[in-house]
């Protein structure tokens, strides 16, 4: 028989949707949308249904809080809400709520909000449809979408909203969810116990995705429940066997055994890593984003990046994507090592890197992982050099120690009144004068002349590089 009353196992509602806050109070995270007098707070606060109020598009990664927010609103605001998918809806259910909404606004003052999930799948003609109705205030849009509102979204409907952008859920913020959710009567009730390290591991694979996190905990408290009965079932099993074998019990074991039954029958399942990792059907990888396993994995991804082995490189990205890493962080790193170990012996890196940190930041994970891979790949398998890197830090390491100097007369500027009289600019040699576009002509301060700070490998598209300069610095510095 199935249990129809709140708790582990209520019916088919999911345990994510059973956790939907009833108010603004209840959101976890989205502190910076959630301030006082905030456009949400306003919308909100307004009982009476009649003060006007901005319509608003909601743009974050799934599992963020787009609907909650929506629907923490119609249950707190005094308006009429009514809520259309764009996956479902077409032009035609569109115009039917905007004719309930003029006829609201005209017959009784209340104005209508209108949660839009998944904006992004409408098409122009279908969001055309709702511009009347923003426009002259019939309906206040909150819309929702996980795709980049200037890609996806009209001009003029953008113009007359406010852009408001989610941001993933906190560590924090999750175990707020996760905790809750294993208390309230809405969801599991106190039915089960949860783990510390189970906590955590749950909080870990959710990556800022509070819908993520409740669906693994509703999984891993139903196995802890079945794994519970089932220990239940061998326990009474091999006390029937007993009897029927005639071992009887003394009066004291048979106090002893009924004890602990009634104990094991009373406490609660317990949902440790193990469950948890049967439950998403996910190994459970040991990394701590703020521990020294998140600094060796990172350090590991970096040398082998450095070192050529594609495929430990790319085994290393995959241990920080699985275990949750932000992969922005992996994005930035990727940037660094395409300047630092790779430079100008492959002058195409840098652009892939930060086209790939740019892809990941449009089209959000798990599809992010495609265009870090492809970064990944050409790094690895791109010729190295950290030329470029050594000469900045070399140039650096004598503006520290003092080896600077006056910038020479003639490179100074010479554009304001006075200048040419103290000498500025005079005898300045404009390269572009010249057949060849260089010139012999002193750049550095006269007490770094002669100073070599960048030194090219033989390395890829350094070694054309290695060439053209030597060419270069004996034209400029005539023949030092």
């Amino acid at each position: 028989m199935v249990d129809s009353g709140p708790g582990l196992r209520s019916g088919a509602t999911p345990l994510a949707v059973r956790m939907r806050p009833t108010s603004l109070d209840e959101v976890a995270g989205q502190r910076h949308l959630l301030t006082p007098g905030s456009p949400l707070v306003a919308l909100a606060g307004d009982r009476s249904g009649e003060s006007g109020s901005v319509s608003v598009i909601l743009w974050g990664p799934p599992g963020t809080g787009k609907t909650t927010l929506a629907q923490a609103i119609a249950r707190s605001s005094g308006r009429k809400f009514v809520e259309l998918s764009a996956v479902t809806a077409g032009v035609r259910d569109v115009r039917q709520v905007m004719e309930e909404a003029r006829a609201s606004r005209d017959l009784y003052g209340l104005s209508t909000v209108l949660f839009l999930d998944e904006i992004h799948r409408f098409t122009k003609a279908q969001q055309d449809a709702l511009l009347p109705g923003v426009e002259n205030g019939w309906v206040i849009l909150v819309a929702a979408t996980t795709e980049n509102p200037s890609f996806s979204v009209i001009s003029p409907l953008l113009s007359r909203s406010l852009l408001l952008t989610l941001e993933l859920l906190t560590d924090d913020d999750l175990g707020v969810l996760v905790d809750r959710a294993v208390a309230d009567p809405r969801g599991l009730a106190g039915k089960v116990t949860l783990d510390p390290e189970a906590r955590a591991v749950i909080i870990r694979l959710a990556s800022g995705d509070a819908r993520r996190a409740l669906t693994a905990l509703e999984a891993a408290a139903v196995a802890a429940s079945q794994s519970a009965e089932a220990a239940e079932t061998v326990v009474t099993d091999a006390a029937v066997t007993d009897t029927e074998d005639g071992a009887e019990p003394s009066s004291d074991e048979g106090e002893a055994t009924g004890d602990e039954g009634d104990a094991a029958a009373s406490a609660a399942p317990v949902i440790t890593t193990d469950i948890v990792a049967r439950a998403v059907d996910r190994a459970l990888l040991r990394y701590d984003r703020n521990g020294d396993e998140h600094y060796d994995v990172i350090s590991a991804f970096i040398k082998s990046v450095r070192g050529s082995d594609v495929d430990a490189s790319l085994h290393y990205l995959a241990r920080m994507i699985e275990a949750g890493e932000d992969p922005r962080f992996i994005a930035r790193r990727i940037i660094v090592l395409a300047s630092e170990d790779i430079g100008l012996a492959d002058p195409s890196a840098l652009g892939v890197a930060v086209a790939a940190a740019d892809a990941v930041q449009l089209i959000g994970m798990p599809e992010g992982r495609i265009p870090l891979a492809q970064a990944v790949v050409h790094l690895a398998t791109a010729p190295k050099s950290n030329a470029a890197y050594l000469g900045i830090d070399r140039a650096i390491a004598d503006v520290r120690e003092g080896k600077a100097g006056r910038v020479p007369k003639h490179l100074r500027d010479a554009h304001y009144p006075g200048a040419k009289r103290l000498g500025h600019g005079k005898g300045y040699k404009y390269p572009h004068d010249d057949e060849i576009g260089v010139v012999q002509q002193e750049y550095l301060p006269d007490s770094l002349r002669g100073a070599v700070y960048y030194q090219p490998t033989e390395h890829g598209n350094e070694r054309e590089v290695s060439a053209r300069l030597a060419k270069l610095r004996r034209i400029v510095r005539g023949g030092r």
